[in-house]
């Protein structure tokens, strides 16, 4: 199983299994780096242009794995290994139902890819502090429930409406 530099796992053997595509490529399969940051590897840039800007990947021709600037950052709703979906609450500091999950860290000796997925927190403490990984069969814990519901509870009640007459009689 894969591992960060430190050591603890990430829950997963193939990191590129669980990207579902290069965030630089664009719906008519054409690489948004080779534009957007050519100085930063101006001869991928070049080499890009030269074939019209079309995704080595998308043209199959190359896997995920061996793009150079390759990324995929999962931008889930939900948790990919228990399907607890996130409810945010504006204006809090509360931590975050849900958390971005690193699949592939950066090595100093070899070059790697930022991939991401979105877990909850109570997945992503198991996914580091176990053997779980993030293709078990798992359900929300329950004190992920309750917290969900917490929140949905107090995010329906700011959806409620109060007349101002009603709030004077208070």
């Amino acid at each position: 199983m894969e591992t960060t530099p430190s050591g603890t796992s990430v829950g997963v053997d193939d990191p590129y299994a669980y990207a579902e595509r290069c965030d630089h490529l664009t719906d008519d399969g054409r690489c948004r780096f080779a534009v957007e940051q050519r100085d930063r590897d101006p001869a991928f840039a070049r080499e890009r242009e030269h074939e019209n800007l079309r995704c080595p990947v998308g043209t199959d021709e190359w896997e995920w794995c061996d793009c150079p600037h390759f990324r995929a950052r999962n931008r889930s709703e939900s948790c990919v290994r228990c399907g607890l979906d996130g409810i945010r609450m504006a204006h809090t500091d509360e931590r975050p139902l849900l958390e971005n999950h690193h699949l592939s860290y950066k090595n100093e000796t070899e070059l790697t890819h930022e991939i991401t997925v979105t877990l909850c927190r109570w997945c992503h403490a198991s996914v580091h502090n176990s053997w779980a990984r993030i293709d078990d069969d798992a359900s929300p814990t329950s004190e992920a429930i309750a917290a969900r519901e917490t929140r949905r509870a107090r995010e329906q009640a700011e959806f409620g409406f109060q007349s101002a007459a009603e709030r004077r009689e208070e």
